[in-house]
């Protein structure tokens, strides 16, 4: 099978969050189900830098009103389609917000070629070559169905993938004429959505079926409190909606081989985890002690409910912990952490930006990652955390439910406990999970028995891309 793949970022050349690990690890997992993809991306600066010997393969004149160039080739064992479009694409920032932090003004241009071109070359125009299926994720991508449903001759079927509801690509009525649609795509069946253009909303109604990155999520986002104004539209295709749990690069993300550790170790030997510890200490300036050392390692956002953990850095603190923050989000809750940190020196600290590496040695030296998100599609970070023996606190919310196995007295003496879930997601929540956290690493058998259980976890591609080879099958079996 031949799948188009098209996504705004993809790792490891352009990253701001899990779509790009999803898009980098997935085409590469589908290659033993017999499925060879393709992934569009557009050319951003760092991408026509690192891939090398790009070749054209398709022209265009007029990309909604600039020229543009497809080009081919290979990195890290992906087959890549880049969209060189200069005008669109060469600038500074990153691949959503400029140098001044703000959206790109003509980012509903920016991402209606992206899929125009997906919906070119869905449709064959790439000589010698015509995918079987369409892969799309998030709003960046959402016109793309939209544009094979009304181009007026047979397309391949197509999957909309959502990672993140909250973001749905909403622009003005003044866009519509500008898109290359026909009229009646205009229509509360179509693109229209409160009285403007969705993009999000254009890829759930056209596509052949909709995905979402974890079962609970799929079963949250129909609701009113998560549904973010889409969870009607999302009704309508209920039958069509399927959650399937994000996994991560079990080659990348392995403590017995990873190169950015300063020890190595395996479920059989996490004493060897003490060094890791104390580098984590020494790199964040905080004390050496017996005691639990807590990590973040996340957007300092409140959908990661962030706010609710700085209100509770004074419990941690008390009850004997220390805390490593790694990230930035909203200037305020950086603020927070970074006074947290002057209050309580050699016990909290923080490192604000993101360091992949440093995150590397984070879950491997740190005892617990805290996760006390207000709504988690997937979360990959529990997922290392699992990896690498570093006990997830998590809330019990989307893939964070569906991947964490709360410590509760039937899941301790059945010894499948692989971390703390806690709700609501409120600070006392928080402080209540923190409390057992704190007598569960006590009793260091039972905190033993977490890690290595959480370790056994196949947190892996492996079964995931089981269930989306399945669904391809379903999908270009139906359009037949």
């Amino acid at each position: 099978m031949n799948v188009l793949s098209v996504a705004s970022e993809i790792y490891p050349l352009v990253k701001t969050g899990g779509l790009a690990d999803v898009a980098g690890a997935l085409p590469l997992a589908l290659r033993q189900h017999g499925i060879r993809t393709r992934t569009l991306v557009p050319g951003y600066p760092a991408v026509m830098t690192a891939v090398k010997g790009l070749k054209p393969c398709l022209r265009f004149d007029d990309l909604l009103g600039h020229p543009a160039t497809v080009l081919e080739g290979d990195h890290d064992g992906l087959d890549l389609l880049v969209l060189d479009a200069p005008a669109l694409f060469d600038r500074p920032g990153g691949p959503y917000l400029g140098t001044d932090g703000q959206d790109h003004p003509d980012n509903w241009r920016r991402f209606a070629a992206l899929s125009r071109a997906g919906a070119d070359i869905a449709l064959g125009k790439i000589e010698g070559w015509r995918p079987d299926l369409v892969h799309v994720h998030d709003w960046q991508t959402g016109l793309l169905p939209a544009y094979l449903r009304y181009a007026g001759r047979p397309a391949p079927p197509s999957l909309m993938t959502i990672h993140n509801i909250a973001f749905q690509g909403r622009y003005g009525v003044d866009i519509f004429p500008h898109l290359g649609l026909p009229p009646d795509a205009y229509d509360v069946e179509g693109i229209e959505y409160w009285g403007g253009v969705g993009y999000l909303k254009a890829g759930v109604q056209a596509a052949a079926a909709i995905s979402t990155v974890s079962p609970t999520y799929a079963e949250e986002i129909l609701t009113a409190e998560f549904g973010m104004g889409m969870e009607g539209v999302l009704a309508s295709r209920a039958g069509d909606l399927h959650g399937i749990v994000n996994g991560i690069d079990a080659d990348v993300w392995n403590p017995e081989r990873d190169p950015l550790l300063k020890a190595n170790y395996g479920a059989a030997n996490l004493k060897n985890r003490g060094t890791n510890k104390r580098a984590v200490a020494e790199r964040f300036g905080l004390e050496h002690d017996d005691g639990p050392l807590f990590c973040v390692v996340s957007r300092l956002t409140g959908q990661k409910g962030m706010d609710l953990l700085a209100e509770c850095v004074g419990d941690l603190v008390a009850q004997g912990g220390r805390l490593a923050v790694l990230g930035s989000g909203e200037p305020w809750l950086e603020d927070a952490f970074h006074h947290a940190a002057t209050r309580h020196p050699g016990r909290v600290a923080i490192i604000t930006g993101y360091d992949e590496p440093l995150s590397h040695l984070m879950q491997a030296g740190s005892d617990a990652i805290l996760i006390p998100s207000r709504f988690e599609p997937c979360g990959l970070t529990q997922l290392y955390g699992l990896r690498y023996g570093c006990v997830p606190v998590v809330t019990r919310t989307g893939g964070l439910n569906d991947t964490v196995i709360d410590a509760n007295p039937a899941a301790l003496a059945a010894k499948v406990a692989t971390g703390i879930s806690f709700g609501p997601t409120t600070a006392d929540g928080l402080r209540r999970a923190l409390r057992r956290t704190f007598r569960l690493y006590s009793d260091q058998k039972a905190w033993l028995g977490m890690q290595k259980q959480g370790m056994k976890s196949d947190v892996s591609w492996d079964k995931s891309a089981g269930v989306y080879a399945a669904l391809y099958a379903r999908l270009t079996t139906k359009g037949r």
